[in-house]
């Protein structure tokens, strides 16, 4: 089998990020001082020489890159200051790149001029949505004498909005995670036929590793807290998710007094949840006392950036309602509005979001690629018109 080879891949590949690709000499020792590495997983050095040596094909079939949790371990010991952990990062957001067919994350990942346009052209959005449905209705749905949040922005509306656009996401979502799976294990004619069962066998690997990441506390003990600092961002995403998306007409609701309803405790741990994850990520990369924040792309602050914006106007909408000011409470529901439909759009598919996905379905993908090579070889060893050994 042919392989073609790209020599200006590495140039490629830097414009996502790190440019420091060519100082590697692949002296392996990034290799030999990662915990993660092994088993058939050898990186980060594998996945360098595959970028020195411009073999695209072998780089998007790969599921190395996202094996990687960025310990920082190989970059502080790199004798070359090559920054292996970067590259890896860098990898992983080329790899997002080459899932999304759109070309959308290409664009976001390599200007920061498109991902601030993006940026502002989501956030028009609910404005405009919000002003024709005023306008239409001659403004008599705003009420200033006290607050009304669901006649300003009625909850079935905003519900039908909100489905609409997370059938959008979710397709896109499921597109550019299709769109993995066939590179990782090959188109169907050249690849062997992979029983169902295989596939619904395994799944338990992608839920388990979806849910807790498991895998990071492997980078070893004083790691760990960053484990359970994504674990609790995480959990406290996913639950707003659930509340916003599935129960937003039981969770948005005018009523005041937070102890008849459970819905809003539920909203105030997800908000705490959110605040603890996305406060601890901005303040490491402020720092810059850990390896993995000493270089931050514009990607990086992204998602943080927004989660923390969602908190803070999440929890004034909260106090201003309380106080009884409607439009303070209606101002501060826009923004809040604005910035989720951003975060979501130059997210959710195409940012660094998506790292929950790929990294359980690249372990999911390897579970089941392991599954079948097991299985291949079983009935190769049973079959009887195998010649016996000499």
């Amino acid at each position: 089998m042919s392989t073609i080879v790209n020599p200006d891949l590495h140039r490629e590949i830097a414009a996502f990020g790190c440019d420091e690709i060519t100082r590697c000499i692949n002296c392996g020792n990034c290799t030999a001082v990662c915990s993660l590495s092994g088993n058939g997983a050898v990186f980060p050095r594998k996945t360098i020489r595959y970028i020195q040596l411009g073999l695209k094909d072998r780089l998007v079939a790969s599921i190395e890159p996202w094996l990687c949790y960025y310990c920082g371990e190989c970059s502080e010991t790199c004798p070359q200051q090559a920054n292996p952990g970067e590259i890896m990062m860098t990898m992983r957001r080329w790899l997002t790149a080459e899932y999304d067919r759109s070309g959308l994350a290409r664009r976001l990942y390599t200007s920061a001029k498109h991902i601030w346009l993006a940026i502002f052209g989501r956030a028009m959005i609910p404005l405009v949505l919000l002003a024709l449905f005023h306008g239409l209705t001659g403004f008599r749905w705003i009420v200033t004498d006290r607050v009304e949040l669901n006649r300003f922005a009625p909850v079935m509306w905003v519900w039908i909005a909100v489905l609409i656009h997370f059938a959008f996401l979710g397709y896109r979502v499921l597109s550019n995670a299709w769109t993995m799976s066939r590179l990782v294990l090959g188109d169907a004619p050249a690849r062997p036929r992979i029983p169902l069962s295989v596939y619904l066998g395994e799944l338990k690997t992608f839920v388990l590793h979806f849910l807790t990441q498991k895998r990071w506390r492997d980078c070893g003990p004083r790691h760990h807290g960053r484990w359970l600092q994504h674990l609790v961002l995480v959990a406290g995403y996913l639950t707003m998710l659930v509340l916003v998306v599935g129960l937003l007409g039981w969770f948005q609701t005018d009523a005041i007094y937070p102890w008849r309803h459970p819905q809003r405790w539920l909203g105030y741990l997800a908000t705490a949840a959110l605040l603890y994850g996305c406060v601890g990520a901005l303040a490491g990369r402020l720092r810059k006392r850990e390896q993995l924040h000493k270089v931050s792309h514009l990607s990086d602050w992204l998602f943080p950036g927004f989660i923390l914006v969602g908190a803070i106007t999440g929890i004034l909408i909260h106090v201003f309602r309380y106080a009884g000011w409607p439009w303070p409470t209606y101002a501060t529901y826009l923004i809040h509005l604005m910035a989720m439909i951003s975060m979501l759009d130059v997210e959710v598919g195409i940012g660094k979001w998506m790292h929950l996905i790929y990294r359980p379905l690249a372990l999911y993908l390897s579970a089941v690629k392991h599954k079948a090579e097991q299985a291949g070889s079983q009935a190769l060893a049973s079959d009887p018109r195998r010649p016996a050994p000499a």
